[in-house]
């Protein structure tokens, strides 16, 4: 890094491709803070769930989508796989403080902890993430 402060003609990229000198870049600082186990709420009530269960493995990721304007919950935070597909959401009971998290800009998401077929009833454990950049 010091031979690039010698350099004083202002042109850095065209000596990196001359040279084939590589710079360590400083990396955003980034990292998952751990908030909360819980389950997915209403799978029972969701088409093909029995097939979109089959397709997680513990581990996976979840995204997470506010919905302000449900009509039954108004701090609803739908969930779905990272195929888009809608598995459930996240209890009322436990989404006041994370739809004002995400409210406020905010990234969470959740990872599979473990699932179960209960019925027509997949019980999905996760883990509640806070994504910081």
């Amino acid at each position: 890094m010091s031979d690039l402060v010698k350099i004083d003609n202002g042109d850095l990229i065209e000596y990196l491709i001359k040279t084939g000198k590589e710079i360590d870049l400083p990396k955003p600082f980034e990292r998952d803070i751990y908030l909360f186990d819980t389950y997915v709420a209403g799978t029972s009530h969701i088409e093909g769930i029995e097939n979109i269960g089959g397709s997680l493995k513990d581990g996976d990721r979840l995204v997470f989508y506010r919905e302000p304007e449900n009509e039954h919950d108004p701090q609803a935070i739908r969930i779905e796989n990272l195929k888009g597909e809608k598995i459930g959401y996240v209890p009322r009971k436990d989404n006041v403080v994370f739809s004002r998290l995400m409210d406020a800009g905010k990234v969470l998401f959740a990872k599979v902890i473990e699932k179960e077929m209960k019925d027509k009833w997949l019980k999905i454990k996760i883990k509640i993430y806070l994504h910081e950049s």
